[in-house]
């Protein structure tokens, strides 16, 4: 019982980077395994390529024609070889095992899916009957990976953090002078976006709302974003993250299938935790903020 109390009383800002390495890395393993799945089965990996290549899909036809014009690589090729590594890259970061490279790599890779989004949002275009996309700007779709983006960038900062293959093996495990007064920021401004957006466009077409009404998600994200309390903001999302877990869990459908279909809200948890137990940070309080406009 003493080593275990120990444990969690050790350097706590490596405690919460391992927390946070964990849920991203779920966030992946998940991803590839769903995909996996497919691409490597005779008889669904037809569908999957379809689904992904389609105008629901995931690529745009700016990038199909990029990636695919020359011939050198088919679509399965692709995303088996983008799977395969999604799934490895997930299990090296649970286990602690690379992290500030493929943290700082995953932070900017999330970008990389919002600029290939298929997209309608030109006025007066009207789709073909069955044709189905995405209807709402990327940005606001895809809302939830600039979150995740953003948590990989604090993980960067913090480094693997404890329990991890990098600091057995002697590797960087642990950033220097980690300043948690701009790393709370920005985990409090991704988390906290996330909220805004689905609280602003709820009902627009493929923004996340997580089940709740507009007045529950646009107060908690300001609030998040604001600092003010920020601890007890991370507790109020963890209940509602873990209420939309529960509420999303489908005994009908594989382990794998419910593992995929709240991917992003593991790591949003992991997030929401680290908040609940770091806090904001001081940087840009709105109470602060405030006081130097006041006389």
């Amino acid at each position: 019982m003493k080593r275990i109390r120990n444990f969690f009383q050790q350097d706590n800002t490596m405690f919460l980077a391992m927390i946070l390495r964990i849920g991203l890395g779920s966030v992946f393993v998940a991803g590839g395994t769903s995909k996996l799945s497919q691409l490597l089965n005779p008889d669904l990996q037809q569908g999957m390529v379809d689904s992904y290549m389609g105008s629901a899909g995931y690529v745009n036809a700016f990038f199909t024609e990029f990636i695919f014009s020359s011939n050198i690589i088919e679509p399965w090729h692709f995303l088996t070889m983008l799977s395969t590594f999604e799934f490895l890259a997930g299990i090296a970061l649970i286990i602690g095992f690379a992290v500030l490279p493929l943290s700082l790599i995953f932070g900017f890779l999330f970008w990389t899916f919002v600029v290939s989004l298929p997209v309608v949002t030109t006025p007066g275009v009207v789709l073909e009957a069955g044709m189905k996309t995405y209807l709402s700007p990327a940005l606001l779709v895809l809302i939830r990976d600039i979150a995740l983006s953003g948590m990989c960038f604090v993980l960067y900062n913090l480094g693997a953090g404890n329990m991890s293959v990098d600091k057995k093996i002697g590797w960087k495990w642990k950033q220097e002078n980690i300043n948690w007064d701009n790393l709370g920021l920005l985990l409090r401004l991704s988390l906290g976006i996330v909220f805004i957006v689905g609280g602003m466009f709820a009902g627009f077409d493929h923004i996340a709302t997580f089940g709740f009404s507009s007045y529950i998600l646009l107060p908690l994200g300001i609030w998040l974003i604001s600092g003010i309390k920020s601890k007890q903001a991370g507790y109020a999302l963890m209940i509602l993250i873990l209420w939309y877990i529960f509420t999303k869990l489908n005994l009908d459908k594989s382990i794998i299938a419910n593992f995929n279909g709240i991917k992003r809200e593991m790591a949003i948890l992991a997030g929401a935790y680290v908040l609940s137990q770091q806090g904001g940070g001081k940087s840009f309080v709105i109470t602060n903020t405030l006081k130097k406009f006041t006389i």
